[in-house]
């Protein structure tokens, strides 16, 4: 409830739609992203889901796309260049509060992410879990899934092995503090 001047009252209620329960994390990475591009920090973007079109017609001449199909798997949300260095990462939400459950990343984007390891980029996760936002570093992730049996990344694990992220209103997620820290880039 919010009290204004004159003994005006409004109460405003959150609506929370769970089947899009990443896209406001994904609102804050993109913002962050378009703020990295505008002061030259950074050529970090968004990559489009592959998809093939199957039908489009014309609405007020404008080509609308009516069936289509998802071309091919799509690796990580985002990938750019920071430094000289080739960074990718993906963003995930979990509403779980004391575990990030790795159901969560389909094998195929794991299999991406160990490539990108191999090939010396740089590549984690923005994970949203408990309200908060961290950053979990590819090779820290890996080495969970390759020496536990669990199905899940406990809270304390991404607590101690992960980055909490600051969020600045007219800068965005600081996640770059740490890419310069997982990438050797200070």
């Amino acid at each position: 409830m919010l009290n204004y001047p004159n003994q005006i009252k409004k109460q405003y209620t959150k609506n929370i739609n769970y089947a899009n329960r990443g896209m406001d994390l994904e609102a804050i990475i993109n913002d962050t992203n378009e703020y990295l591009l505008e002061h030259d920090i950074a050529l970090i973007y968004k990559k489009p889901t592959p998809i093939g079109v199957v039908k489009v017609s014309y609405h007020d001449n404008k080509q609308v796309i009516d069936k289509a199909y998802f071309a091919s798997q799509s690796t990580l949300d985002y990938n750019g260049l920071y430094k000289g260095k080739y960074i990718e990462f993906d963003a995930k939400h979990t509403n779980s509060r004391t575990s990030f459950p790795l159901s969560n990343i389909h094998p195929h984007q794991l299999k991406h992410i160990r490539s990108v390891i191999r090939h010396n980029g740089i590549v984690f996760l923005i994970i949203q879990i408990n309200g908060l936002i961290y950053l979990l570093n590819g090779p820290d992730l890996i080495n969970f899934i390759d020496n536990e049996k669990r199905k899940s990344i406990p809270y304390e694990f991404i607590k101690e092995y992960g980055y909490l992220l600051e969020y600045n209103y007219s800068k965005g997620l600081n996640y770059l503090k740490y890419v310069d820290l997982i990438g050797g880039l200070l």
